[in-house]
């Protein structure tokens, strides 16, 4: 039995504790968070859970194998290597931390401790996402050309990062989940319409070795809610609509053929591909539901996470890049 403690009720709190609570071979045994308010309305709801204000007696309970971190960014770091020193796996919410620099310490530190640390990139566990991750390793698209993502909706304005590290994350991690490809380059503009507050629209373009391309748009200023994604392959193409109450995930059958006829290539002839369309069936399980049975089969048995450590730092690096490309209008960041 995996026991967890989770640090943080507030907004991603509830849904946590609620899927590790009924994730099987696991139980939420203590909960910390700053608002007795919060605290109470757990309570309620989980009677046998312990709840305190003081995370430190969370940490020092010897009982506690995994402590789950749902607190700002900025508090990410310390919490994490705190827990880690204490001798607990580690499940961080996104994005990882604010730093890569931050990121790769603590990736040390659990190595040193042998202990587990994850990432929550929640969207990678979905059923979508799972199954275009399957298409695209199963070749079935060809090779891939493009990864074109709009993530878009009126708010919720964040006051400690901007728009990229709110919501680009989800995006780069479905990403590194899809396309095994790592990024050389980003570059990204951004900008803010509220005085003194972070940027609340970016364009993000990811650049790669071969000819695939990767472009992101994220704005908190849009009158409408839009979560979509497009993948272009030489063979088939997708378009995941995470909107979509049934048909979520769509492939085509269409793209073109280059000639390779010499004569038809003197003419730069395109053939155009139109065939048909089908939605696959896609598993429907709680994103969260099943990343939880994840963690805690990756705890017992020590396998290697899906959204491990380094995960969370290829995001991390992606989402200090495009911030650094933003500041300079769209400066080429190199990835090293």
């Amino acid at each position: 039995m995996v026991r967890v403690g989770v640090i943080g009720y507030g907004y991603w709190g509830p849904n946590l504790v609620r899927n590790f609570s009924e994730a099987p071979g696991c139980e939420v045994a203590a909960v910390s968070d700053l608002s007795q308010d919060r605290l109470s309305t757990l309570k309620a709801r989980y009677p046998a859970v312990r709840t305190t204000t003081d995370y430190q007696t969370l940490l020092a309970d010897p009982a506690t194998d995994l402590v789950i971190i749902a607190t700002p960014v900025s508090t990410h770091f310390k919490l994490a290597m705190e827990a880690l020193q204490a001798g607990k796996h580690v499940l961080v919410e996104k994005p990882m931390t604010t730093t890569s620099e931050e990121s790769r310490k603590l990736i040390a530190e659990a190595e040193k401790r042998k202990k587990q640390l994850f990432v929550d990139h929640t969207f990678v566990y979905t059923g979508a996402v799972r199954k275009m991750a399957e298409l695209v390793s199963s070749g079935d698209l060809g090779e891939i050309y493009y990864f074109d993502s709009t993530r878009v909706n009126l708010g919720l304005f964040q006051h400690d990062v901007n728009v990229i590290w709110d919501l680009a994350v989800h995006d780069l991690s479905i990403l590194q989940n899809i396309i095994s490809e790592e990024p050389v380059a980003v570059s990204a503009t951004a900008i803010s319409h509220v005085k003194n507050q972070p940027e609340n629209i970016a364009y993000i373009t990811l650049f790669f070795r071969s000819s695939l391309i990767a472009h992101f748009h994220v704005n908190w200023l849009a009158p409408v809610k839009v979560r979509k994604m497009l993948i272009g392959g030489s063979k088939k193409m997708i378009v995941y609509d995470d909107i979509e109450l049934s048909e979520k995930v769509k492939i085509y059958d269409k793209g073109v053929a280059l000639a390779t006829d010499p004569e038809k290539i003197q003419q730069l002839k395109i053939g155009y591909r139109s065939g048909d369309m089908w939605a696959p069936q896609i598993a429907l399980t709680e994103a969260l539901q099943v990343e939880a049975k994840h963690l805690v089969d990756c705890i017992e048995r020590g396998a290697r996470p899906l959204t491990g450590g380094q995960a969370g730092l290829r995001v991390v690096r992606c989402l200090e890049a495009a911030t650094a490309s933003a500041r300079e209008r769209g400066r080429l960041v190199e990835l090293s």
